[in-house]
């Protein structure tokens, strides 16, 4: 289902120095969570507080809000076009690799995309991502790709403002970005308010980091745009945890990939999979 039009705007870290255009300006919310991580509300809600006391919601003159993209005809996507041609395919795995029995329990039975995002260690901020289709014969890989994670790595108890991105197994439902939904199948929110400007942790400029998103079900609303700021379990357990494109260093709390592979994963995410993502460092994925 379509999202409904909203009127964003958004409060980053100042490490992160935002650029925002005026006209963006709709509301003004406190939030954590992504390498400058955007969050919303609708109309509706502007003279409700943020959630926690984070922040407070205040009206301003103009707007100019976000709106639902017009979907193009769907195209399929085969995330392992990006895998070295010459390499071998590699055998199809009956359970997925890397993953202790806790681990494997906490993915739903209905799963058939899985995500898996594997740190180098607790404390880095490299890590590697696989797509994996559930097929008869097993759990089929797609490519290999490199992305970033949070700046000091992973925790099982993720914070706001904390830098480290959560452990643990998230439903994917609600896409969107600042550039056209390029055909997911995922709901696609599309508008100004995903523009993001100054630099990141290493001086790298943040421009076009969220031009396509996928939101992280991790402590938001599901089924709503990733801009809206809706935190169940409260502001101090942080938020607007998302796959989105890579700046060349480190996020707050997202994972980011390079802008190909994002549109790759965009096209082949199907909410009829019921895709997850599978995240955290190596050793406390084996758990």
């Amino acid at each position: 289902m379509p999202f409904g039009t909203r009127a964003t705007t958004f409060t980053r870290p100042d490490s992160y120095r935002p650029v925002i255009p005026a006209a963006v300006l709709a509301l003004s919310v406190v939030l954590a969570g992504c390498a400058g991580t955007a969050g919303g509300v609708r109309p509706a809600d502007a003279a409700r507080p943020a959630a926690g006391g984070a922040g407070a919601a205040s009206a301003a003159a103009s707007a100019a809000p976000g709106t639902t993209q017009a979907r193009p005809p769907r195209t399929s996507a085969d995330p392992r076009a990006s895998a070295d041609p010459g390499a071998s395919t590699p055998p199809t795995p009956a359970r997925l690799p890397g993953l202790g029995p806790r681990t494997l329990a906490e993915i739903p039975a209905e799963a058939r995309q899985v995500v898996l995002v594997t740190g180098r260690d607790k404390n880095s901020s490299a890590s590697q991502v696989v797509l994996y289709r559930r097929t008869g014969a097993g759990w089929e890989p797609g490519a290999t790709w490199s992305a970033h994670n949070a700046l000091k790595g992973w925790t099982d108890d993720h914070r706001a403002g904390d830098l480290r991105s959560p452990i643990g197994v998230f439903t994917l439902t609600d896409a969107g970005g600042l550039l056209a939904d390029p055909g997911t199948k995922l709901p696609y929110d599309q508008g100004p308010a995903f523009t993001i400007g100054g630099t990141g942790f290493e001086g790298e400029p943040l421009a076009g980091s969220f031009d396509y998103v996928v939101a992280i079900n991790y402590n938001r609303k599901p089924g709503t745009s990733p801009l809206d700021w809706t935190r169940p379990q409260g502001a101090n357990k942080g938020g607007g945890i998302w796959l989105h494109v890579d700046h060349g260093g480190p996020a707050q709390g997202c994972v980011s990939l390079t802008k190909k592979h994002m549109r790759e994963l965009l096209l082949a995410l199907d909410p009829a999979r019921h895709p997850v993502i599978v995240m955290g460092d190596a050793a406390s994925l084996r758990r």
